[in-house]
């Protein structure tokens, strides 16, 4: 039997209830049709709700704290080893377009970064290079989130050469000339958004592929809906904000929760006490306020605005992700091709009171859609509740194309699960993250039921009963009636810790 190919398919920060087949409210008829057409997780989960952390745990097969790559700002050290290194040994084409976010924005002399300054925006170096890029042999990449001043790479290259030699006056300085007050409608043609380049090249691949008969790996990596909320027309007026339903903190959720909650909402929060300004997009006291073009404050017109162009955006997204799926047909490769959709991590957009992103544990941020198609081997039109994590994708991937998974790797894998022959493979994941080295620090066990999240150095907490409580707004830490299940939880937690330390090499003697 000839090995499948592989297509993951991810967004970029997208709250898990954002696919239309779910959520009346949105539209998403590619994805819809990927649902209808595999298999969806209800309880997949990230590993850490920050981006480099998650994207280099997706193709490591291992969390944060193994690889190295524990917040923003830091960097996957080449070393390490990844699934495109085990795909090319066997074969495989192996191919990155988009978003990678493997290294960060500033690059020294100890920790290089291609993804960096002055290299980022070095047109005439990515005339060139394509790779090799983390076990990726060909890599096509872009940095920015919609019109951020990071834009550069192969994507500033395609601008040009589909004619587009103003592109610099879509984008932020210094690269560009964008007014930085310009809020929601992003005056970029669509014919030139990212979303039109990542489905035009990753079609062009999959057609390159397709002739010379050579499995692939592909990964088709986008930029959406991450912030800053931005969307092309006709898109970014595509919903009726005063229609949709605008998630709002519930009056005294945070009475039992860590100081940190309830400081989120306050006028002028100190934060002093984590070493931790508020400011910045990942600052504490930021989930509140948003800072968003000339705004200081979202007003509740804002916040409405806000949710409506993030629907936009992530409509536009299935657009092209239906391109993409397509071509497949087209090209004759859906029915030996394991399609994966996913997210690298969750979003607030109001729920808690939060915006953003960042160390809040929250099921909005840490869960994500997650949709497998595989035909005549993977269900169709199933909806399934085992636990799936992000670590698990890579040893999954290895699994169903018969390629050994490096003991190096501490995801399970799913392939019994997602094929429907067993129930689950997990029966937990583990959420990390860290913000600085130790006073923002915290690591979250869910199971089937519960939730506990405990802090490096405090005695506060976070216990969910997901099941009477779904909305987690009661939480249970100190409540004496549920001293016997924090005990249980907190045992629980440590065996999981235990249990995805790796095993880097087997026994290979008993003395």
């Amino acid at each position: 039997m000839k090995s499948p190919n592989i297509l993951l398919i991810t967004s970029d920060q997208q709250h898990w209830n954002t696919l239309g087949a779910f959520n009346k409210e949105i539209q998403t008829p590619n994805l819809d049709r990927l649902i209808r057409e595999g298999t969806t997780f209800t309880r997949a989960y990230c590993p850490n709700p920050t981006c480099t952390p998650s994207r280099s745990s997706m193709i490591t097969g291992m969390y944060p704290s193994q690889h190295g790559a524990w917040t923003l700002g830091t960097k996957l050290l080449e070393d390490r080893h990844t699934v495109g290194e085990d795909f090319g040994a066997a074969g495989y084409r192996t191919t990155l377009v988009g978003k990678a976010h493997f290294q960060p924005l500033k690059s020294t002399e100890e920790y290089p970064s291609l993804e960096a300054y002055p290299t980022l925006q070095d047109l005439d170096f990515w005339k060139t290079f394509h790779g090799p890029f983390y076990g990726f042999d060909h890599v096509e990449l872009a940095r920015n989130h919609t019109n951020e001043s990071h834009v550069g790479q192969h994507y500033a290259l395609w601008m040009e050469q589909q004619g587009c030699t103003n592109w610099r006056d879509y984008f932020l300085p210094p690269t560009g000339t964008m007014d930085p007050s310009l809020t929601y409608k992003w005056p970029i043609p669509e014919k030139y958004h990212y979303n039109t380049w990542i489905a035009e090249r990753t079609n062009a691949l999959l057609a390159e592929y397709q002739a010379s008969e050579e499995p692939f790996f592909m990964w088709a990596s986008f930029f959406d809906p991450h912030p800053e909320y931005l969307a092309p027309e006709p898109w970014d007026t595509m919903y009726d904000p005063d229609s949709l339903t605008i998630p709002s903190m519930v009056l005294g959720e945070h009475d039992q929760n860590p100081p940190h909650f309830g400081k989120t909402q306050e006028e002028h929060p100190d934060f002093s006490d984590l070493a931790e300004t508020g400011f910045g997009i990942h600052g504490y006291r930021s989930h509140h306020y948003y800072e968003y073009g000339d705004k200081f404050r979202l007003t509740d017109d804002d916040k409405k605005k806000l949710v409506a162009v993030y629907y936009g955006m992530i409509s536009m997204m299935d657009k092209y992700i239906g391109k993409i799926l397509d071509r497949l047909e087209e090209l004759g490769l859906a029915d030996n091709t394991i399609v994966v959709f996913t997210t690298d991590h969750g979003h607030f957009f109001g729920q808690h009171g939060l915006q953003a992103k960042g160390g809040f544990h929250y099921e909005d941020l840490i869960k994500l859609p997650f949709i497998v198609k595989y035909p005549g081997h993977v269900p169709a039109g199933k909806v399934s509740d085992s636990i799936q994590s992000l670590v698990d994708l890579a040893p999954t991937f290895l699994s169903f194309c018969g390629i050994p998974i490096p003991h190096s790797m501490t995801g399970v894998d799913q392939r019994e699960v997602w094929t429907g022959s067993k129930d689950q493979a997990r029966d937990h994941a583990i959420c990390e993250f860290r913000h600085e080295p130790t006073t923002i620090h915290q690591k979250t066990y869910v199971d089937e039921r519960y939730k506990i999240t405990v802090y490096y150095n405090q005695t506060y907490g976070e216990i969910f009963d997901l099941q009477e409580d779904p909305g987690e707004l009661r939480n249970l830490w100190n409540d004496p009636e549920h001293a016997a299940l924090k005990s249980q939880l907190l045992l629980k937690y440590i065996w999981a810790e235990l249990g995805k330390e790796p095993l880097l090499m087997p026994r290979i003697h008993h003395a």
